[in-house]
């Protein structure tokens, strides 16, 4: 196997010389540069990437950690992030965490063991000591969707508070006049976000009551039940807003087993934008995140940071849509 001694001789230059060419670090002559490079190819020589991964301490690999990857939200957004990084020449492993936290830290102290050049963190319990230890650790980090609410490192995420106010005033729109919110777990700042833009629209309004809001764990079983609660205390109900697209199956499949219309007892809008809320009867209408670009400019940006072309924290919040379909076709009043 041709090493870089063999070409460093061939070419008639020092061994520093030809890791120079390399690595693009460091002044070469374009002539002399010119002759490695041929040398390079005619002996077809392909660097050893563990070894230069030793000496530089950079692997051409990031990370990201999801929470469940079974939820089409976050394989969206994985296959996102995997797609942009090749383009660049990058590898990415997936892990998934199922939102515990002593898994997490797991998976970032191997990562930094195996000299993972960043990680891109889409779960939830990114604690302040995880934090500090990538940090002190120089690990470039970027967050998605659910923000820790701590300086050093960059957020991508989007304006659920927004969207959540698109959703209410798309149901009133719609001809409902008692609306319900089935919403995600409070620790998440993306569930909090979402109710606080329920809350402003229907806060005040004659027909609200607290016991409209029921939790659904951002899971398909957890909109299930949700529904049956909200249906019990309030029968006569005609709007549902949903945190996500999974709870909104879960109310979707739980609303059809009771026997209630959808829309035409009941209107029903989800978040996220996933794909599978196309594949439901009725299709669900939705606010739409930009998965795909979430995805793309966290990887992206984390390259950038990874090959010191950028030291910037970024924090964009971008912008939803939406997605109107027959679970909220419009009724007449």
């Amino acid at each position: 196997m041709t090493t870089i001694r063999d070409v460093a001789r061939e070419a008639g230059v020092s061994v520093a010389t030809v890791s120079r060419v390399l690595n693009g670090k460091g002044y070469v002559n374009l002539e002399t540069e010119a002759r490695v490079r041929e040398v390079i190819r005619e002996l077809d020589y392909r660097p050893n990437s563990v070894a230069r991964s030793l000496t530089s301490r950079k692997t051409g690999t990031i990370a990201v950690i999801l929470p469940d990857i079974m939820n089409p939200f976050f394989s969206e957004l994985a296959r996102a992030v995997e797609d942009t990084a090749r383009s660049r020449g990058f590898t990415v492993i997936i892990c998934n965490s199922d939102d515990l936290d002593v898994r997490e830290k797991s998976y970032i102290k191997v990562l930094h063991q195996k000299y993972i050049d960043g990680i891109i963190f889409a779960s939830s319990t990114l604690g302040e000591e995880d934090l500090e230890y990538m940090i002190r650790h120089h690990i470039p980090l970027v967050v998605l969707d659910r923000a820790p609410g701590q300086g050093g490192c960059s957020v991508i995420r989007s304006k659920n508070a927004e969207g959540a106010k698109l959703a209410v005033q798309h149901l009133l729109d719609s001809g409902c006049r008692k609306i319900a919110h089935i919403a995600g777990p409070q620790e998440l700042i993306t569930a909090r976000e979402r109710l606080k833009g329920y809350r402003e629209m229907v806060e005040g309004r004659p027909w609200f009551e607290e016991s409209l809001i029921v939790p659904g764990h951002f899971s398909i079983a957890g909109g299930k039940g949700a529904v049956q609660a909200l249906l019990e205390f309030h029968p006569d109900l005609d709007g549902i807003f949903a945190g996500n697209d999974l709870m909104a199956v879960g109310a979707l499949k739980a609303l059809h087993r009771m026997g209630v219309k959808v829309p035409e007892e009941v209107s029903l809008c989800g978040f996220d934008g996933v794909g599978a809320a196309e594949w439901t009867e009725p299709e669900l209408t939705t606010i739409a995140q930009p998965i795909y670009e979430i995805g793309a400019r966290a990887a992206l940006h984390l390259i950038d940071r990874v090959q010191e072309k950028t030291d910037e924290l970024v924090d964009l919040e971008l912008d939803i849509h939406l997605i109107q379909r027959h679970s909220t076709r419009r009724r007449r009043n």
